[in-house]
């Protein structure tokens, strides 16, 4: 099963690739836009948190992680914008 690999069908119109590719925006928007919310409550709670705790909590390398991927996400966003446009230009050659 590990070596299966997810075949997607090519779109049989200039319509259905543009479907394709607002689809796969809307996909990507959705998981950028929960990651968002995340770290909104994940600041919130860290708010709640004592001085100590919140200390001893930036200090995991599970907080450095979160952080890493936070900034990574900065730029999947604009990687989106990018994909969205190129997909878009594409669509309408």
């Amino acid at each position: 099963m590990a070596d299966e690999q997810i075949k997607i069908a090519e779109p049989a119109t200039e319509e259905a690739a543009l479907d394709q590719n607002e689809l796969a925006h809307s996909i990507i928007e959705s998981l950028l836009d929960h990651t968002r919310v995340v770290s909104d409550l994940i600041a919130l709670m860290a708010q709640a948190l004592d001085e100590d705790t919140t200390k001893a909590l930036t200090m995991t390398p599970q907080w450095q992680a979160y952080l890493e991927s936070r900034r990574r996400m900065e730029t999947t966003r604009t990687e989106v914008v990018k994909f969205v446009q190129t997909s878009k230009r594409a669509a309408e050659d």
